[in-house]
């Protein structure tokens, strides 16, 4: 039943951040909250997801937390694939290129992000797997 409301909520925000160009939707607590766009990579098929985000040194970031469930969220394994992607933000769409954060950076950006979400914390008691930070860079 969780994640039958969790889809119905994230294809209502998606819903409302596309038609007010981000202005309703875009935040939600603590959080602020873009449309990433991946490519699936089992259907090929453009991935349309919203989800948390912080601002950091000109650069996108995104915990791939999926709730603190053991698994990976499918637009974290999308990414892993094929790290070229997009982020709707503010009602503009900016390409990007992803990759996750590994060593000193993951440490620093894990410190920033649970500084300003402390939720990710309790996340990573639910799961064992170490949960992954995505580092979004702009192209072109």
């Amino acid at each position: 039943m969780k994640n039958v409301f969790i889809k119905w909520f994230m294809s209502i925000n998606t819903l409302l951040l596309r038609l007010s160009r981000g202005r309703i939707g875009s935040r939600l607590g603590t959080q602020t909250i873009l449309i990433l766009h991946t490519i699936g990579r089992r259907s090929g098929q453009d991935r349309a997801t919203p989800i948390a985000y912080f601002s950091y040194e000109g650069r996108y970031l995104i915990v791939a937390s999926n709730w603190g469930k053991d698994t990976q969220a499918d637009w974290y394994l999308n990414l892993k694939k094929d790290p070229h992607a997009r982020v709707e933000v503010d009602g503009r769409i900016v390409p990007v290129m992803a990759h996750e954060a590994r060593g000193e950076e993951y440490e620093r950006l894990w410190q920033f992000a649970t500084g300003r979400h402390p939720p990710y914390l309790e996340y990573q008691k639910m799961t064992t797997r170490p949960i992954p930070i995505m580092v979004f860079e702009r192209v072109g």
